[in-house]
């Protein structure tokens, strides 16, 4: 809550040196006519025209006001700003009070202290210190946020409550020398503040720390010998930063300030459509300027937009350009997608095109504001519009938001696939879960789990799998074939599922896909999905082939394959096939067919790697489940340790006592207690 902006304070230097012209020179002329070029390519009135140029306090003070008026917009009540006037001594403008801080109480009382005199006499009772001393006594007086805080405590709790707070000093130096001269100073005034703050004296609130920010003004084409330089950081509780800038251009400093201070960004709203003042019936497109928060800019782009920025002419720090859209009445339905809205203020409130945008939301109209993409296209980010009031600024949602429906499982990076086994694999991760079993007897046999070792991700790349909902008996044969203790009757069966599919191609019946509609196929076509269909259910059988049964089936289904014209190579049989079947089944005209007794042709460059890696890596696992691979990494674990030596000295089928001699009094009379603690220490040390 109590940040370092919490607190501004401005010094203004009103010195006699602060009397003199900005040499900007504005000029005015009462009689039309065109103006006219003196010789120093100044521009003056002809006839009856004259020209003026602003001191370097009136440039002060309206940057400065111009500064405290965007914070009282859009912090209202949050954010305080305080003016102190320097010369003979520190002038008060306002407090801390809130009905001091607005612009009316600030504008009248500069206009009391007015343009310093050019006939105030040159001395050294006029010094900006006297208003940083000021500030720093300012800086220790509680708001009443802070009051509120510390009334939170008791009567008998110290009150320890955050102060920081920031000093903008604006005033003119000689040289580098005299503003380590004023750093020094500040610093000292600054530690001094703080011990009058310690107990017991506790003459206001400790300041945690301050930042200090020198605008050394001079006039316009005036070189200064102070130099710029960045943010410092002088002691623990000070940091100061120093801006040479000429008088006509610090109010673009300034506004660069702000947006740091309090976490800015700056918008410029182009192509406006307005009515010219002088002919009403034409239009111009103008561009107005407005500040808002950051975040308003930050919660809106995406990876899919870029903030279209530009430098305004005579400024130093970047804007964001929107381009108008049409306006239309602010409806419940623009707002729904809105992520955030903050207060607007104009950078030039008086400036007509600003007046007149302020006017048209006031009004009660909104406008949407375009934000280009990165592929050239256009999409509506911000939206301007009025409460109470107030104008905000909407930051609209232009990625997926949470009202658009949630992305489906099957929209991966490779785009949408909508055959995954979402089922299948739901009942796979059941099946896995591993819960701890509590073994009575140690010689009984270990608990091992089977998973399967072919599992096809998508329906498409797999024809067995895919044949599931179309052939009634093929689920139940597919449950048998993964079966770790197949019988005799099971594989019977088993092998007349075998020769029904032998027969259905023998017949020409094509498989049912779900995706030929009842289309027969030609006859190549389907003979090649049959070849497919053997060739993956060796591969599935292959992968359980752990009992009898299931190598009679894998030697029927071989022979099958002979007789069908698909006979599988040597290199196909045995378990060194344990490649993923990565080609898609469905895709027959991919793949030739085979001649009686020929191989098949070789797979692509990755499958083949994936040959490989599966045939490491089953060489070194064999047939071991996780199970026991898990059991033997604890057992030989468990043989690097001594067993317990009442085990070793107890001879087998009997129970070691722990304390064989517990409750002996002959013993216990013989023996020492000095000599019983230690055995019993080495014990249960060893134990």
């Amino acid at each position: 809550m109590f940040e370092r902006n919490q607190k501004t304070i401005f010094v203004l230097d009103h010195t006699r040196y602060f009397s003199i012209a900005s040499e900007e020179y504005i000029s005015m002329d009462f009689l039309k006519g065109k103006p006219s070029v003196d010789g120093g390519g100044n521009a003056t009135g002809g006839g009856c025209g004259s020209q003026f140029s602003k001191s370097l306090w009136t440039c002060a003070c309206e940057s400065s006001i111009e500064y405290c008026r965007v914070v009282w917009d859009l912090f209202p009540g949050k954010k305080h700003v305080r003016f102190i006037v320097s010369d003979t001594a520190a002038h008060i403008v306002n407090t801390w009070s809130p009905s001091t801080q607005n612009m009316s109480h600030v504008m009248n009382a500069m206009v009391m202290v007015g343009v310093p005199s050019r006939n105030m006499p040159q001395s050294s009772d006029y010094s900006v210190i006297h208003g940083l001393r000021a500030a720093i006594e300012a800086l220790a007086e509680p708001t009443d946020e802070q009051m509120a805080a510390m009334a939170d405590y008791g009567p008998e709790e110290l009150p320890r409550v955050p102060n920081k707070g920031r000093v903008i000093c604006i005033t003119s130096a000689r040289d580098n020398i005299s503003m380590k001269s004023l750093e020094d100073i500040f610093n000292t005034v600054l530690v001094q503040q703080n011990a009058l703050a310690a107990p017991p004296a506790k003459k206001g609130l400790s300041i945690d720390h301050c930042h200090l920010v020198i605008l050394n003004i001079v006039p316009l084409g005036v070189e200064s010998l102070v130099t710029n330089r960045s943010l410092l950081k002088i002691s623990p509780l000070l940091d100061v930063e120093i801006h040479t800038v000429s008088a006509p251009d610090i109010s673009y400093k300034l506004t660069h300030l702000i947006l740091n201070h309090y976490d800015l960004a700056s918008t410029t709203v182009t192509n406006i459509p307005m009515k010219e003042e002088q002919n009403a019936n034409s239009s111009a497109n103008y561009d107005v300027e407005i500040l808002h928060s950051r975040r308003a800019h930050s919660i809106t782009c995406g990876p899919d937009f870029s903030l279209p920025t530009s430098i305004k002419q005579g400024a130093t720090y970047e804007t964001v350009t929107l381009k108008w859209c049409t306006p239309r009445g602010c409806g419940s339905a623009d707002l729904q997608p809105c992520l955030g809205q903050f207060l607007v203020t104009p950078v030039d409130v008086t400036s007509r095109p600003s007046s007149c945008l302020i006017n048209f939301l006031l009004n009660g109209r909104s406008v949407l504001l375009e934000m280009p993409r990165k592929t050239g296209s256009k999409a509506t980010s911000h939206m301007l519009s009025a409460r109470g009031g107030e104008i905000f600024v909407h930051s609209l949602c232009i990625t997926r938001s949470c009202m658009d429906e949630a992305p489906a499982i099957a929209d991966g990076p490779g785009g949408r696939v909508p055959d995954y086994r979402i089922a299948e694999l739901g009942q796979l991760i059941k099946m896995s879960r591993m819960v701890p079993l509590k073994v009575k007897d140690p010689a009984a046999p270990t608990m091992t789990r089977r998973l399967p070792r072919y599992f096809p991700l998508t329906t498409s790349s797999s024809i067995l799998f895919h044949l599931q909902r179309q052939i009634s008996w093929l689920p139940h044969f597919l449950h048998l074939l993964v079966k770790e203790d197949m019988d005799k009757q099971e594989e019977v069966r088993c092998q007349q599922h075998i020769h029904e599919l032998y027969k259905s191609a023998s017949r020409g019946e094509v498989l049912p896909f779900t995706h030929t509609n009842g289309a027969r196929l030609k006859p190549s076509k389907a003979k090649d999905q049959y070849r497919l269909l053997y060739r993956e259910l060796e591969q599935l059988i292959q992968l359980n082939a752990t009992t009898v049964h299931h190598k009679n089936l894998l030697e029927s289904l071989q022979s099958l394959r002979a007789a069908y014209g698909d006979a599988p190579l040597k290199s196909e049989s045995g378990t060194s096939l344990l490649r993923s079947y990565t080609e898609s089944p469905l895709s027959p005209e991919r793949l030739e067919p085979h001649s009686s007794g020929s191989g098949s042709a070789s797979g692509s460059s990755n499958s083949n790697s994936l040959l490989k890696a599966s045939k490491r890596r089953m060489s070194s696992c064999g047939q071991r489940s996780l199970l026991d691979i898990i059991s033997s990494a604890e057992r030989s674990q468990s043989n690097k340790r001594l067993d317990f030596s009442g085990r070793l000295c107890t001879p087998l089928g009997q129970v070691a006592k722990l304390y064989p001699d517990f409750g002996n009094k002959e013993k216990d009379s013989i023996s020492t207690g000095a000599s019983i603690t230690p055995n019993v220490k080495e014990e249960s040390i060893r134990s």
